[in-house]
């Protein structure tokens, strides 16, 4: 059970168009907004975050929501999973990419670049952070600087959506936990205390 109630959207008139915006994307507005519109500046400065590192540069956008997605899995994020797992199939990563992809190490599915993203993903988001020169000398035969940057980036920011949605068990939509069950379920997944109340 969440811990704060996520504002009705009602309450809150002035951020409406940061809501429609991103149901148009998604199809839904997350819980985890609503929740940041108990103060709207966090709100809209995650917006802007979330639009520079998601939606601009040059990295492809399945592959930042798959780097999303094992940096969630090593935090232990299921809410971030399982949008993570939703946006990533949106962005034409495959049913079997999604299953797999916690074992990229061992996966002929993915390419070395892909490769040298997740594991920069996986362990930059443990505590303690296990990056070393290593990580980036591999990321260096594949990506520019600036792409490095697009892809710590997104580790970045989900460190604090895995933090913020942890701490709050913020409750998971029914779209994406109807999605993130049928796509990484088989691995293991569930939503854990992300579940609302009355199910």
């Amino acid at each position: 059970m969440a811990h704060i109630k996520p504002r009705d959207r009602s309450e809150v008139p002035d951020l409406e168009e940061l809501f429609v915006q991103f149901e148009s994307m998604a199809g839904f507005v997350p819980n985890s907004l609503l929740t940041m519109a108990h103060h709207p500046p966090i709100l809209r400065g995650y917006m802007q975050l979330g639009h520079a590192v998601m939606n601009t540069g040059s990295v492809d956008a399945g592959l930042k929501r798959l780097v999303a997605l094992v940096a969630s899995t090593a935090a232990g994020c299921r809410y971030c999973q399982g949008h993570m797992a939703t946006f990533a199939a949106f962005s034409g990563s495959s049913p079997e990419a999604l299953e797999r992809v916690w074992r990229f190490e061992f996966e002929a599915g993915f390419s070395p670049a892909e490769k040298a993203a997740l594991r920069l993903a996986r362990d930059g988001a443990q505590v303690p952070n296990a990056v070393e020169a290593e990580h980036f000398a591999d990321l260096r035969q594949h990506f520019s600087d600036a792409q490095i940057v697009e892809i710590v980036g997104v580790i970045a920011m989900f460190g604090f959506l895995n933090r913020w949605n942890d701490t709050m068990a913020t409750t998971l939509e029914s779209l994406p936990m109807e999605a993130a069950s049928q796509k990484i379920g088989k691995s293991g997944w569930t939503a854990g205390k992300h579940v609302a109340e009355n199910s």
